[in-house]
């Protein structure tokens, strides 16, 4: 990242205020907004990277920048998956494949302290994790940043302590030691209270808190059913040779045109399994067998099989650079 950043962005940090997803009403005005602000992302940011955790929105986000890259001949920039340790085994397979067709190249953010220790130790997600045992880094963000002042906490993702080490951090080290000045990230305004007045553009320039850099949000305007209406009208038709390309909808993993797999489709099996929210192994359950595209959208949370909800902490989370 240059020293000058962000002076040499041309980027309208305003852009989405005040506005919610039915101020797009189709998903054509939906993808048209998302090509915009992807097209505009990869022009004026040097050294952007894209989030990929493996589930629909960041999968859809990675789609649109893919088409934006090849239609105005930009370079596709640096996917960022964030492993803490206890994803399930179907999302490092999915990434793994999907990463190797489309040609991309993958940096694996991890905080490796805290993964040495619990390597070391032999721990369990529940475990303690002895603040003591840990680097000063991490022993800052812990008492200095988060003010957390017991001696040690679990080894689990859904805790303030456990998401913040585990994902945060581990984004943050990864921004800095590779100078990435923009993030592009699949939040959406409809997915948590926290994110419902985010921007398109969002700086996040505080260098005593995160490496200084912006967040490119290009499907804020996409709520979850939107998400699925895109990936079956638009992304699978154009990324799975032979499917139709007429909206086709399956209604299970044993419903899939002839010859096409569940391993042909960039759309993670655990979504054809019931989950409609991807978090950690030991925290997400499914609380239906339908696939996540067939379920009730308006009158269940998509958030339900998590066994924490955070909203009484993404507010914070978020200021310490949680996306």
């Amino acid at each position: 990242m240059t020293d000058d950043f962000p002076d040499y962005l041309e980027v309208d940090y305003t852009d989405g205020e005040g506005e919610a997803p039915g101020d797009y009403p189709a998903v054509e005005n939906k993808i048209e907004k998302a090509i915009e602000v992807t097209k505009r992302g990869l022009e004026q940011y040097h050294t952007p990277a894209v989030m990929w955790t493996g589930g629909k929105d960041s999968t859809l986000t990675l789609y649109f920048i893919k088409e934006v890259a090849e239609r105005f001949d930009l370079d596709v920039p640096t996917a960022v998956f964030i492993d803490h340790y206890q994803h399930f085994d179907e999302i490092h397979d999915f990434v793994d494949r999907w990463a190797e067709a489309w040609d991309l190249d993958v940096v694996y953010a991890r905080n490796e302290d805290v993964g040495a220790y619990v390597d070391d130790h032999g721990l369990d997600p529940g475990d303690d994790i002895p603040v003591s045992a840990l680097s000063e880094h991490n022993q800052h963000h812990i008492r200095d940043l988060l003010e957390y002042e017991d001696d040690s906490f679990p080894f689990l993702l859904d805790t303030y302590v456990g998401n913040h080490l585990l994902k945060t951090v581990a984004l943050n080290d990864t921004l800095e030691s590779h100078d990435i000045d923009g993030v592009i990230s699949g939040v959406r305004w409809d997915e948590q209270e926290a994110r419902a007045d985010e921007t398109f553009f969002s700086p996040r320039h505080d260098p005593d808190i995160y490496p200084p850099h912006d967040r490119i949000q290009p499907i804020l305007q996409f709520e979850e059913a939107a998400v699925w209406e895109a990936f079956w009208n638009f992304v699978v038709p154009d990324t799975v040779e032979g499917f139709p390309e007429d909206g086709y909808v399956p209604q299970s993993a044993d419903d899939l045109p002839d010859g096409i797999t569940m391993d042909d489709i960039p759309i993670s099996p655990k979504y054809f399994a019931g989950f409609r929210s991807l978090g950690s192994e030991v925290s997400t359950d499914k609380t239906t067998e339908e696939p996540a595209w067939l379920q009730d959208m308006e009158n269940t949370t998509e958030r339900a099989g998590r066994a924490q909800d955070k909203e009484d902490l993404m507010e914070r989370l978020r200021d310490l650079g949680y996306m």
